[in-house]
């Protein structure tokens, strides 16, 4: 039975369910440090599909890639207390102000750098932007057959990979052969709950920037225990054109973000009797909420 490399696509994203005044910068850029960071939701629908994989098939393995500042090696290891072998950290000040285009290029100039994988699978959109590109600009880039809005992964057999995707009218089965890259939607498996023996494994995994600034003396483990330690990659690492980077690489400017609030103004109470949906009805054509 074949063994599959998987690589997971995941973003630490700022919670926007906390979106206040200072959640912007004066460039248009999210101020991620005025929010909670958090493992963006359908990334871990993703990673749920990429363990069902390893759980399958022996020998397979999850490894993350995630661009960020140095706090996002904390997803690297919450993927790894759930199943994950490892992860690299794709981190740089040139990455800054990334739009999708320019992220989606670092990315996949990095998975040219791992080049031995056999599927991507990312989230299908990131909750700080909800643009649903990330994942397909990455399959274009790296000329990878794509499917988008999965569901589950059904079956891989001979070399392809059967999935059902859960579109807006109904649902799909397709299936594509390997390499290929697929987005999950939110609609899929919620991921598994941390494994208290991974968690006791990986607690200290660290990136090389993290051990520096630590004040822990636990050097010694990571030579007895290399899988502790989580690969860290600047611009230095992969090949790019600095112009296709951080700001200067993206054509998208945000120019105000609006914290909207809505509040009921009154409530009813509307019974299944055909006199109150009658009545219900009529208000709202009336008021041209519908018709």
């Amino acid at each position: 039975m074949r063994a599959y490399k998987i690589i997971v696509l995941a973003k630490q994203v700022p919670d926007t369910r906390n979106v206040g005044k200072d959640a912007m910068k004066a460039d248009g850029t999210i101020n991620r440090a005025a929010l909670p960071a958090i493992f963006n939701p359908e990334d871990l629908n993703a990673l749920e599909q990429a363990l069902r994989i390893k759980d399958t098939f022996p020998g397979s393995t999850v490894t993350i890639l995630t661009m960020g500042p140095g706090r996002a090696a904390e997803i690297i290891r919450e993927a790894m207390f759930r199943g994950a072998d490892g992860g690299i950290l794709l981190t740089d000040r040139a990455f800054a102000g990334s739009d999708t285009l320019a992220t989606s290029y670092a990315i996949s100039q990095a998975l040219k750098k791992v080049k031995d994988f056999d599927i991507v699978i990312a989230g299908r959109q990131a909750i700080d932007g909800d643009t649903a590109q990330v994942g397909p600009q990455v399959a274009e880039k790296l000329g990878l057959p794509q499917v988008t809005y999965v569901e589950e992964i059904q079956k891989i057999e001979n070399g392809k990979v059967e999935m059902k995707r859960r579109l807006e009218r109904g649902v799909e089965t397709v299936s594509c052969p390997v390499p290929l890259v697929l987005t999950v939607n939110g609609s899929a498996p919620d991921c598994r709950a941390r494994n208290a023996k991974l968690i006791m494994k990986y607690k200290h995994a660290k990136t090389v920037t993290e051990l520096q600034n630590s004040n822990e003396d636990y050097l010694h483990l990571y030579n007895d225990r290399p899988y502790l330690n989580i690969p860290e990659w600047t611009v230095n690492d992969i090949e790019v054109d600095h112009a296709e980077l951080g700001l200067s690489g993206s054509p998208t400017k945000v120019k105000t973000v609006e914290n909207v609030v809505l509040q009921a103004k009154e409530a009813k109470v509307i019974t299944s009797a055909d006199s109150d949906i009658n009545d219900l009805m009529r208000e709202l054509i009336e008021s041209h909420t519908i018709g």
